[in-house]
């Protein structure tokens, strides 16, 4: 039992009456008051402890926690049920104490036989198992002069899993894509496979009029052609040193590997096989190109435990390997990250050894910290040799992605919290395009 402010009131009631007979009480006024403030608190607990009994607990029941995904909102329901007298509670769920939590306690107010349902919000920063413990109900007697406390073990282990809220989201937009519901402009010419013909309008390309149809119907036809399907893309994810860094709440590494499996959608769901490897020194992981949705599963449950490592990656190494794995041609993304041309040498030279047998990609995750600093004005010495020093890293950034270019290597440079959607996006005007 635990005293309500009510209760609490009461009882400073209780000094002031004794504080009052000892000011009109002539003889024996101390004693007076003090018998007078201890049968009146004593009163006032007693009733207290006798209105705790009398509560009616209320019904609490956690629903069941699907895989949580990290660097999201996730939704936790709680469900609560009063019985036959109204209920006014707090409740305090024991979720891991790693995790940000968007309002804790939770309050209602329920009438009786009522139903209601709690809901807040967890935002998980790392990836692996956590434990939620009880929930702590705290419930409000029927004269509200005490709180019964009591626990409810509901514990339960949940696995914090990569952005599955994005994949979802993102499975949705490719699906409304495939079926026509968002209107899907067709470049004429721009692919190898026949899609359909149509009318010859303004602006067609007369190269693509199908003669042969035309002189039967009468009238210009054009043939549309579309992208070749059951391509090969192959996703290199670096784990290494530079990919352990923190950025905007969770590491490069977990914005790359959010970027590898929302790609691995995007192709899957255009015909490709997918392929991924995860390499520091040496290749980590090697998952083979498959097709298929079930394959993206696979994908997630082997990519998911995998952590960077504080080691310098070996890019020639990884290359060298999806060499001899990997005989036909390719588009072989590698996200990673770049200082400048000096310490990038052995991404060049591999990068550059792909060329041109494969298409190769290189996706890289810059500090939006560093944007910040190099973009605001300074007022000090100090922060205008800090905007000098971004500054300088930018530039350097610059001069090492001009190289790859210059060997014909696709360049992606983005703000790490942003890379996944700039990263589809441009996947799929490279498939429109049939640049591979």
């Amino acid at each position: 039992m635990i005293p309500s402010r009510r209760t609490y009131g009461l009882l400073l009631l209780g000094m002031a009456i004794a504080v009052l007979i000892s000011l009109i009480w002539n003889e024996h006024r101390l004693s007076a008051s003090l018998l007078t403030l201890l049968i009146w608190d004593g009163l006032v607990l007693g009733l207290a402890i006798v209105d705790s009994r009398r509560v009616e607990k209320v019904g609490v029941e956690r629903s069941p926690l699907s895989r949580l995904s990290i660097g999201r909102d996730n939704v936790v329901s709680l469900s609560v049920e009063s019985g036959k007298q109204p209920a006014e509670i707090q409740i305090y769920d024991a979720y891991p104490i790693e995790f940000g939590v968007s309002i804790m306690p939770l309050e209602a107010k329920l009438p009786s036989n009522g139903r209601q349902e709690l809901i807040y919000t967890v935002h998980p920063t790392s990836r692996g198992e956590y434990q939620w413990r009880g929930i702590q109900v705290r419930q409000s007697s029927p004269w509200r002069l005490a709180w019964r406390d009591w626990k409810i073990p509901q514990n339960q282990t949940v696995a914090v899993y990569p952005d599955l809220i994005g994949l979802r989201s993102l499975s949705i937009r490719l699906t409304l894509q495939s079926s026509g519901s968002i209107r899907r402009a067709r470049r004429l010419g721009i692919g190898t496979e026949f899609a359909e013909l149509r009318e010859y309008g303004v602006g067609d390309d007369p190269r693509f009029i199908d003669w042969k149809a035309t002189a039967r119907r009468g009238q210009p036809l054009v043939r549309v052609l579309e992208p070749e399907q059951e391509q090969t893309l192959i996703i290199l994810l670096d784990r290494g040193r530079l990919m352990a860094a923190n950025v905007k709440g969770l590491s490069r590494f977990d914005w790359g590997l959010n970027a590898t499996l929302s790609l691995a959608l995007a192709g899957l769901n255009r015909g490709d096989r997918v392929g991924v490897g995860v390499f520091d020194r040496q290749i980590h992981t090697w998952i083979p190109p498959e097709r298929g949705q079930s394959h993206l599963t696979h994908l997630i449950e082997r990519l998911t435990p995998i952590q960077p490592e504080i080691l310098e990656p070996d890019y020639l190494g990884a290359v060298t390997t999806l060499v001899n794995q990997q005989s036909r041609r390719a588009l072989v993304v590698l996200i990673t990250d770049i200082v400048d041309t000096t310490a990038s040498a052995e991404l060049l030279a591999a990068m550059g050894r792909l060329t041109p047998r494969y298409l190769p990609f290189c996706v890289t995750l810059r500090d939006p910290q560093v944007d910040l600093q190099a973009h605001t004005i300074t007022e000090n010495i100090q922060s205008t040799y800090a905007r000098a020093v971004a500054l300088d890293l930018l530039a350097q950034r610059q001069i090492a992605f001009a190289e790859l270019k210059q060997k014909g290597v696709l360049v992606l440079d983005a703000p790490a919290n942003q890379i996944t959607e700039q990263l589809v996006d441009r996947y799929l005007q490279l498939k429109a395009k049939n640049q591979l």
